[in-house]
C-alpha cells in the first residue's frame, strides 16, 4: 500500500455553525458520532476515499484552541495514511525531521497517529497514521 491522503483537519470555533455549510450546500452528513481527542470535538465528513475532520476546541489549552487564537479558523493539519507508521517515523528521525510525537499515540477512532512539526514540512502540520 502506498501513502495516501487520510483526512484534512479544519479548526472551527463552532461545529454546529461549520456543519451548516457541509449539510446545506454540499448535502453531507457526518459519519458516526462526534469524538473527542486532544481536547477537541471532532466530526468526520466523507469526501470519497478521504475525510474532512472539523475540529472544535473543548479545552482552551488544547492545540486546536491555540491554533484558533493565533491563526483563526482554517486548515489545521493534513493527515497521510502510511503502510508502516513506525518505519515512517524512523525515516523522519534519520532524515532530521522534527517530530511532535516521537512515538505513535492513539488519536480519533483509536488509530495510531504521530505528528510531524510544521517547521519541518514547509509550514504544514502533518499527521501520519496507518
Amino acid at each position: 500500500m502506498a501513502a495516501r491522503l487520510a483526512h484534512v483537519g479544519i479548526a472551527v470555533p463552532s461545529l454546529a455553525e461549520a456543519l451548516r455549510f457541509y449539510r446545506d450546500v454540499l448535502g453531507l452528513e457526518p459519519t458516526g458520532r462526534p469524538e473527542t481527542a486532544d481536547g477537541a470535538a471532532i466530526v468526520s465528513l466523507p469526501f470519497g476515499d478521504t475525510v474532512v475532520e472539523l475540529l472544535e476546541p473543548c479545552d482552551p489549552a488544547s492545540p486546536v484552541a491555540k491554533f484558533l487564537a493565533k491563526r483563526g479558523p482554517g486548515i489545521h493539519h493534513v493527515c497521510y495514511r502510511v503502510p508502516d507508521l513506525d518505519a515512517a517515523l524512523a525515516r523522519c528521525r534519520a532524515a532530521g525531521y522534527r517530530l511532535v510525537d516521537d512515538t505513535p499515540r492513539r488519536g480519533a477512532g483509536g488509530r495510531r497517529i504521530a505528528f510531524v512539526h510544521p517547521k519541518a514540512t514547509a509550514g504544514i502540520l502533518l499527521e501520519l497514521t496507518e
